[in-house]
């Protein structure tokens, strides 16, 4: 395995982490959108520390994941039922007679 140790900062605070050499860029970006979304709230929101606006971080990311991934199951259902009347369409076609 590939492994790269790398410093993120989030909140003000340096997080050393072990990572796959290919997640780095991932992991970046998610550190930046971090810090990018706990200053929106800092200027938009009254607070009494940083783990106030870490949590509400956390639950704008969980909100928004749990949102896609209702999508994905919809869409998987979606597909899933089109799948099935193909396969009933086509099962009927090739009967022979």
């Amino acid at each position: 395995m590939d492994e790269l140790t790398i410093s993120v900062i989030i909140a003000d605070r340096p997080y050393r982490l072990t990572i796959k050499r290919d997640e780095e860029e991932t992991i970046r970006r998610a550190a930046n959108k971090i810090n990018k979304t706990i200053k929106h709230y800092s200027e938009n929101y009254a607070f009494n520390d940083k783990q106030d606006l870490l949590a509400m971080v956390a639950l704008e990311n969980t909100t928004n994941a749990l949102r896609h991934e209702d999508k994905l199951i919809k869409s998987d259902e979606t597909i899933s039922a089109k799948l099935s009347e193909i396969d009933l369409i086509l099962s009927d076609n090739l009967k022979i007679e």
